[in-house]
């Protein structure tokens, strides 16, 4: 399993909020609603957004723009024009403080304001992911503000951006879970442009993949993130000397094997805790802690809340959004010194790294290159 696999394959879109926008030119949306992340593309007309300090960015037809939260923006068919309606946190939408979700539906996930006369309103598709996955942290916190991917860039993001469109506004059972995977291959075609360009900013534990001693020792702790690993054991696993994995993993991944490993474990199980099903002692197996309380003393200690609360917090997180979008528009150092017993140099390999990777945001906005 490549790095990238292994950090999108787990956090899956869950309800994520789908919606076709249509609207009469003037038209601008203030968007403060604190999403982890959303994509943005234009079906008929062209958009500006302009990001809480940054440069604007126009978006064409086909463009896929893909934008990290939790900052605001205006989505607006003219740099001059001032928004009205303002979509707040839990998709809440409002003009002058009132509410417009019923007033602006259209249709089955449909939403807007056109005017008589107007043959050629906007016409765009917005998805949005309500909760952070956390086995997702990492990468979400080097991205971009925003990534903008233009059309004929690739073919197969064209073709699931028609299909999408096609999608959205149909009311068959099962179609949330459609639009959910929809929404996903979208996001992943996305990054994986961004990951391959040159010079976009992509952090290196995420390049390193393709290295081919810290490629494969990658995949192997994503792989079997539970196996007792250390750093000779795993040298030995791609037939390179431990000095020689621990000097070249720290230069190209930003951190040591065991620091990445720790940290590694901490966010799958975060994600496991998202399962009711699983106990705290069983996802603490999974990820290599010999017991519930081993893994809660080092989840505390770096994440700052024990997974009982985590789960409780991502539960609520993950619940249901109040009035859903079916029927109209918007409604209403350390962690590696608390691995697993038989990390036996985990201590020594983490020595002067940080528990907690540190959040390097990438430029405020990335543009790829059309093919």
């Amino acid at each position: 399993m490549d790095t990238l696999t292994g950090l999108l394959d787990g956090p899956k879109a869950r309800g994520a909020f789908v919606l076709r926008s249509v609207l009469s030119t003037p038209w601008a949306l203030r968007i403060e609603d604190r999403a982890p992340l959303s994509l943005i593309t234009m079906l008929d007309g062209e958009a500006w957004i302009l990001p809480d300090g940054g440069q604007p960015v126009l978006v064409r037809p086909g463009d896929l723009a893909l934008l990290r939260g939790p900052e605001s923006y205006t989505l607006a068919d003219d740099l001059r024009t001032e928004p009205e309606i303002v979509i707040g946190p839990g998709q809440i939408c409002s003009k002058d403080g009132v509410s417009v979700a019923t007033s602006m539906a259209l249709g089955v996930r449909t939403w807007g304001e056109t005017r008589p006369g107007d043959e050629r309103p906007s016409v765009m598709l917005t998805g949005t992911y309500l909760a952070e996955h956390e086995i997702g942290r990492r990468l979400l916190s080097h991205l971009p503000t925003l990534l903008l991917r233009p059309a004929g860039a690739d073919t197969t993001e064209d073709t699931l951006v028609r299909l999408l469109a096609t999608e959205v506004t149909r009311a068959e059972p099962g179609q949330e879970v459609v639009l959910d995977r929809l929404l996903d291959l979208l996001v992943v075609g996305v990054l994986r442009g961004w990951l391959a360009a040159p010079d976009t900013g992509a952090p290196g534990w995420l390049r390193a993949q393709a290295d081919d001693v810290v490629g494969p020792a990658l995949r192997l702790l994503h792989d079997d993130p539970a196996r007792p690993w250390t750093v000779a054991a795993l040298a030995a696993e791609v037939g390179v000397s431990r000095a020689g994995l621990a000097r070249r993993f720290s230069t190209l991944v930003g951190e040591p094997p065991m620091a990445y490993l720790a940290n590694w474990r901490l966010a799958v199980a975060a994600d496991l805790l998202r399962d009711p099903g699983l106990t705290v002692a069983a996802v603490a197996r999974r990820v290599g802690y010999g017991d519930a309380f081993a893994l809660s003393t080092a989840f505390k200690r770096v994440r700052g809340l024990t997974p009982q609360e985590h789960r409780r917090s991502a539960a609520s997180a993950d619940g249901p959004a109040v009035d859903g979008p079916v029927a109209g528009g918007p409604a209403t150092g350390e962690a590696a010194r608390h691995t697993p017993a038989g990390d036996a140099v985990a201590g020594e390999a983490a020595e002067g790294a940080p528990g907690q990777p540190p959040v390097r945001p990438g430029p405020a906005t990335v543009v790829l290159a059309a093919g």
